[in-house]
């Protein structure tokens, strides 16, 4: 008995606390992982429809009233969808602009961090509203690039990154721009808090059993991608608070 503890009116192994502290950790670095991943193809997503209203905009020259109009229709296809306020769509145009034109012009270092037509790569690590934050306060290329490195790097929430912003912790702590590292913030972080919860991320997925989210203008037409929950691992349930 000298191996095993009663508790509950069963046996526990000796090294049962350990096994349970283990999986804890790796379950919580699991939904950051999960979070995260959701998270990067969100903000790609909005990357991407940012450049084709820019584009479209240029070329059969768009006025503002159509993102009222996308806004609507996008709203009506996926009905309580987060995300696709008309505000929110100009901000995905500035969040496209903000980083078009300085990809390996104004910053060297970002050029190599921005693989081909995508955002840089700490910005796919960011959740959106950092990203607001950052473009919205920040004009210069290197502080942008900076800030967003320090909100990873210690798991700043949105509201730390602004109160960092706002008292010009660039300027009073070092200029210095390391190397880029696409390392998991710390998963008990307020950053990776904001992840896990983020409505925009929930929404964007809406996933249930039945499958992957088909617009309400495709519903009973048949979808001839539809294979069952999700592919071979099953439906994917809410990704939970961490413990």
């Amino acid at each position: 008995m000298s191996d095993m503890t009663n508790r509950a009116g069963g046996l526990i192994p000796a090294g049962y606390a350990e096994l349970l502290n283990a999986l804890k950790v790796r379950i919580c670095a699991a939904q950051t992982r999960a979070a995260l991943a959701a998270n990067r193809e969100l903000i790609q997503l909005y990357w991407e429809i940012g450049k084709e209203i820019v584009e479209r905009q240029k070329s059969e020259g768009w006025g503002t009233a159509i993102i009222e109009r996308l806004s609507t229709d996008v709203q009506k296809e996926f009905p309580g969808i987060a995300g696709f306020s008309p505000r929110n769509i100009w901000r995905m145009r500035a969040f496209y602009l903000a980083y078009r034109d300085k990809v390996g012009k104004e910053l060297s270092q970002l050029a190599t961090e921005s693989p081909g037509n995508t955002p840089p790569l700490f910005a796919l690590a960011l959740p959106w509203f950092h990203n607001v934050l950052i473009i919205e306060s920040i004009k210069d290329p290197v502080q942008r690039r900076w800030y967003a490195g320090q909100a990873l790097e210690y798991g700043w929430s949105r509201n730390v990154l602004a109160i960092q912003i706002k008292s010009d912790l660039f300027h009073r702590q070092g200029k210095a721009v390391t190397n880029f590292q696409a390392t998991l913030p710390p998963p008990q972080s307020d950053l990776a808090q904001q992840v896990l919860k983020d409505p925009y991320i929930f929404d964007f997925l809406t996933l249930d059993a039945a499958g992957p989210p088909v617009p309400d203008s495709a519903r009973g037409r048949g979808n001839p991608f539809r294979v069952g929950p999700i592919g071979p691992i099953g439906p994917i349930g809410p990704i939970g608070p961490v413990v």
